[in-house]
């Protein structure tokens, strides 16, 4: 039984007690009115008495409680259904209530100086089954987001990005920074070794080249053996030197390399033949059309392997948030500093917010209970506080009766 058909039982049965109790007092009345006729006794007008104004009281008392929900027997008397009547100043009045009662900074702030939400945040993330459930929540969270999200919502909006970013970049100047930078930092040096050994092992590798080579540019009359003898030695003559470049932090071919990547860095930058050319380039591999282009592609494969990942459930995506949580949650555990910082994040935000926003609430409250109509407003008071009303009427029926004996009581002492 839903807990609304439980409180109208409830309802319905405190209505016939009360009910029940009228028609006993009018029956009580009705009796003793024969017999004071019939037969006559001191007693029965003790009791009449009491019968007759427990009537009155029962009837008085139903008329108020019923004149709150209903128009008593369905007659439109003045001051009548009050609350399908005055819904709207109900909801004003319930409003101001909660905000200057409930949201005021005198109010609020007793319990957001002892709230400590971390702590109780940490033992909630280290139950594994917890854990399990959030991870289940943001995978299916992220699962939707990308299925809404339009392909080509999110290419146009990516690729517009891309565009602004590049307009806003020198790209020759930029060029000529990172070409400084790895510098400044010494990485042409690795590159240098790599290319000297490279170069070097080639001659090796391509000795007889290097013969035939020496051959064709030599003259007719020379020799062959001393053409051979001088391929052999042109060829140790380069493997040895380029040796030397590989082996030779501070050879001074390094230094002449490093010096001229410097110069090409400043005439990369400053250069307007290197201006021209970069902005020809960006133009012809940066087009907006290219961009869609890219940006299409960026996206899809984005958006494949996310949902790859998000379909593993032990998948490396997986295992990064889970120990992410784990982290977090030892974190929130043993760093005091982090929890203070934490929760007073917290209250100062909680505080500003209800300061912020309490009006808006008490617009809620009247607007959401003036919009409701009137009959269901108050369908929903009457369920939930007409059972104690009805008290009131048998409350007033017994003390109604007891206010009519007192009086009858008196009136024969003074008779």
């Amino acid at each position: 039984m839903s807990d609304d058909s439980l409180k109208r039982r409830q309802l319905n049965r405190h209505k016939a007690l009360a009910t029940g109790l009228f028609f006993l007092m009018m029956a009580i009345y009705a009796l003793t009115t024969w017999l004071m006729r019939a037969h006559p006794a001191a007693w029965q007008g003790y009791v009449n008495a009491f019968a007759e104004a427990g009537m009155v009281g029962a009837l008085a008392d139903w008329f108020a409680v019923t004149a709150l929900f209903h128009y008593p027997l369905g007659l439109r008397i003045p001051h009548t259904n009050i609350i399908e009547n005055s819904k709207q100043r109900i909801g004003s009045n319930l409003g101001n209530f909660v905000v200057e009662n409930f949201l005021n900074g005198a109010t609020i702030r007793p319990y957001l100086e002892k709230m400590q939400l971390s702590p109780y945040a940490a033992g909630w993330l280290s139950k594994q089954k917890n854990k399990d459930l959030l991870l289940h929540e943001a995978t299916l969270m992220l699962q939707d987001v990308l299925n809404k999200l339009d392909d080509a919502t999110a290419t146009s909006f990516l690729s517009r990005k891309a565009g602004e970013l590049i307009d806003t970049l020198n790209v020759n100047a930029l060029a000529a920074r990172t070409l400084r930078y790895f510098l400044d930092k010494g990485e042409q040096q690795p590159l240098i070794t790599l290319l000297a050994a490279k170069v070097g092992q080639f001659i090796a590798e391509n000795e007889e080249m290097v013969r035939q080579r020496v051959k064709k540019e030599s003259y007719f009359f020379i020799p062959g053996f001393v053409e051979d003898k001088l391929a052999v030695k042109i060829a140790n003559g380069l493997m040895g030197y380029f040796e030397e470049i590989a082996t030779d932090p501070n050879h001074r071919i390094r230094e002449e390399i490093t010096t001229q990547l410097y110069e090409v860095a400043f005439q990369l930058e400053t250069a307007e033949k290197w201006k021209t050319t970069f902005s020809k380039l960006k133009a012809e591999l940066l087009s907006p059309e290219r961009l869609e282009g890219y940006a299409l592609k960026a996206w899809h494969a984005f958006k494949e392997k996310l949902s790859e990942e998000l379909a593993q459930p032990e998948g490396p995506l997986q295992r990064y948030l889970s120990n992410s949580l784990d982290e977090l949650a030892q974190k929130l555990q043993t760093d005091v500093d982090m929890q203070q910082k934490i929760d007073s994040w917290l209250r100062v935000q909680a505080y500003q917010l209800v300061l912020r926003h309490g009006q808006k609430a008490g617009a809620l409250i009247e607007n959401t209970v003036g919009g409701w109509e009137g009959k269901d407003l108050s369908s929903k008071l009457e369920l939930e506080v007409g059972k104690d009303l009805q008290f009131i009427r048998i409350n007033g029926t017994l003390v109604g009766g007891l206010v009519g004996l007192v009086i009858y009581v008196l009136t024969v002492l003074l008779g």
